[in-house]
């Protein structure tokens, strides 16, 4: 079997043209792991970039340090107040924002992988050692400055990332979203002989009896 791809066009249709879309992105949501190294202004500056977008976004930090837990609390009450979006910000962080103290990086990576979030920074040492274990995210931001707003705007992935979890079955938007494919299947007798008992058993395990037919009518023959 081989497959043929095309661009993605629009189809005439009953007067209509039809386009497929990737995929229905959102509410916006950013998971930050940072350890004790990392700048609570900073973490608290990026969770908020992410609760700004809509009541129903969301906001999690996980990390080791109970300290910085603290002082990102206190941070995220003072910095929203200077947001023209604040109230919006504030109910974000009130419905669905999250401080977590873990005992590792690793747990705190496991428990990303489960979340799949749309954007995942990791503040912390040796930020790039830990990105192999990184299995469900839309987008991975390592370190301190690789703010999530750069992401969006400038550094260069695209926007249009999976949320929702998504991530853990599905990629960001990319150029293979823009192609269409049609599979192309050639078989010849020899082919048929092989593979065509099988075939028959498994269409008869689904009680397909004339896809079974189809085949045997050519293995008779």
């Amino acid at each position: 079997m081989r497959s043929r791809q095309f661009f993605r066009g629009t189809c005439q249709k009953s007067g209509l043209r039809q386009v497929d879309i990737d995929a229905l992105q959102g509410p916006s949501e950013i998971l930050v792991i940072a350890d004790e190294s990392a700048k609570a202004e900073y973490c608290a500056a990026d969770l908020l970039a992410q609760a700004e977008h809509g009541q129903l976004s969301h906001a999690v930090l996980l990390t080791t340090s109970p300290c910085l837990a603290q002082e990102v609390r206190k941070e995220l009450d003072q910095q929203s107040l200077l947001l023209p979006r604040q109230q919006i910000a504030s109910e974000s962080l009130k419905n669905n924002g999250v401080i977590v103290i873990l005992d590792s990086i690793e747990e705190a990576i496991e428990l990303a992988n489960l979340f799949a979030p749309e954007h995942l920074e990791l503040v912390v040492k040796n930020a790039e050692t830990y990105l192999n274990r990184v299995q469900n995210a839309g987008c991975v931001f390592l370190g301190e400055y690789s703010t999530e707003p750069i992401g969006d705007y400038i550094a260069g992935p695209n926007h249009s990332l999976p949320t929702g979890g998504t991530a853990r079955f599905s990629s960001p938007l990319n150029i293979l979203d823009f192609m269409k494919i049609i599979d192309v299947v050639k078989m010849d007798r020899d082919g048929v002989q092989k593979l065509g008992p099988a075939a028959m058993l498994m269409a008869r395990a689904e009680g397909l009896e004339g896809h079974a037919r189809a085949i045997e009518k050519r293995l008779k023959s």
